[in-house]
């Protein structure tokens, strides 16, 4: 289903107003609106050229690339409740085309995706087809050995958002890694980045390594999990220096300006496109004192504390579906209302600056997992001495200019301006 996007009820002359305040506070262009895409045009080198305007295909409904790798195989599917072809589960699809699927694994927020972020997701087996269901989460990261023997294939279908610290492409990862050690044949199905369109945020410094960060990228990487599994097999990122047999199947008529409204919520509090695009701003609050609105209506369109010092805007987490112990439950937080900002193409520190120097308990305001989301103790320490978002983001520039260069060769699809 499509999520409604929350609209401004407004004249139209207080529109024009109200937007060019926005801007003004923002300091930068918001992203366009989305828009017909440009297609793309595979080639024999695997990369894609823009042609004209035609809807994206999904590297999932590219069936006729994928599935002669398929026949006579035994497969094991990575996948959640975004991995649909049209409107029916992958899973459904290949099972009514004779593929032989032997297990499911379910990465954070399970199968279905309805657990709570950082929950415990058990195995169990799936109601429909009786496929029994191998969780990745928790403390079972990596597929392993008994959990892969009798199959030959393994099939990596998830929706990202584009992001360092969302966990999908750790359990992609750890999955290539399972499958580099056990001789075993990765496949995997590309889909769109909605984040895809700029790379920005401090690159991920080794000894902040952890699953909300397994990779020196930055927090917007500016690439698809296909394009990703290439860069870690191309740069032995994986455990012992090892490459994984991966097949990436790509999406056509798709290019990193491609605007893309997610279809199904990839995760339990990322509802709509708003929350999507501040998620790589806002997700620092998770290792803060302040609440990213988890127990509300607006999951990561709102961010508020007990100890801000402005007292205009307010709400109150409780306990929710996917949220049943939100930060701050039952607590007064006050803060900013995100739902109607225009949201730049860049990790806006704005929203933390903002929320660091008006925070009444300074002392308390960070906790130990505050370093592990940006990938570096230094922003932390640069927001304790006071410096500016410019200074700021003047020393990511070195880490960002060579992490782009190296981009570049991953790249399957046109790449932004």
């Amino acid at each position: 289903m499509n999520f409604d996007l929350f609209r401004i009820t407004m004249t139209q002359p207080l529109l024009i107003l109200y937007t060019s305040l926005l801007l003004a506070f923002n300091g930068c262009t918001p992203k366009p609106a989305a828009t017909t895409p440009p297609a793309t045009t595979e080639t024999d080198s695997g990369k894609v050229t823009a042609t004209t305007a035609k809807p994206i295909r999904m590297g999932a409904e590219r069936m006729d690339l994928y599935l002669p790798k398929l026949k006579g195989k035994r497969v094991g599917m990575v996948v959640n409740q975004t991995s649909l072809v049209g409107q029916t589960h992958l899973v459904d699809t290949l099972l009514s085309r004779g593929v032989n699927i032997v297990t499911i694994f379910a990465p954070e927020h399970g199968f279905r995706g309805e657990a709570d972020a950082g929950a415990h997701v058990k195995d169990a087996k799936d109601t429909r087809t009786g496929l029994p269901i191998i969780s990745l989460y928790g403390n079972n990261k990596k597929p392993q050995p008994e959990q892969i023997k009798d199959l030959d294939v393994l099939v990596f279908d998830i929706q990202d958002v584009g992001t360092r610290f969302y966990t999908y492409i750790s359990t992609m990862h750890y999955v290539m890694e399972a499958a580099a050690e056990n001789n075993k044949e990765v496949l995997i199905l590309d889909r769109p980045n909605p984040n895809g369109d700029y790379v920005d945020g401090p690159v991920l410094e080794k000894e902040h390594k952890s699953f909300v960060g397994m990779h020196p990228i930055p927090i917007v990487h500016g690439l698809t999990v296909g394009e990703l599994a290439q860069m870690i097999n191309g740069q032995k990122w994986l455990e012992g220096q090892r490459q994984a047999k991966i097949t990436v199947i790509p999406m056509a008529n798709y290019t990193h300006e491609t605007p893309y409204v997610l279809p199904v919520r990839p995760s339990p509090n990322l509802p709509n496109e708003q929350a999507i695009q501040l998620y790589p701003s806002i997700c620092f609050f998770e290792g803060t004192t302040v609440s990213v609105g988890r127990g509300t209506p607006t999951p990561f369109q709102v961010i508020g504390s007990p100890y801000y010092k402005i007292k205009d805007f307010s709400f109150t987490p409780v306990s929710t579906p996917g949220a049943t112990n939100p930060p701050h439950k039952g607590e007064v937080c006050y803060g900013l209302d995100l739902t109607h900002v225009a949201v730049p193409a860049k990790v806006d520190l704005t929203y933390l600056l903002e929320m660091y120097q008006n925070s009444t308990e300074k002392d308390k305001f960070f906790n130990n997992f505050f370093e592990k989301l940006a990938g570096t103790s230094k922003l932390r320490e640069q927001l304790k001495a006071g410096m500016s978002e410019a200074e700021i983001r003047a020393s990511w520039e070195p880490q960002l200019s060579e992490y782009k260069k190296m981009r570049k060769q991953y790249l399957l699809y046109p790449d932004f301006k």
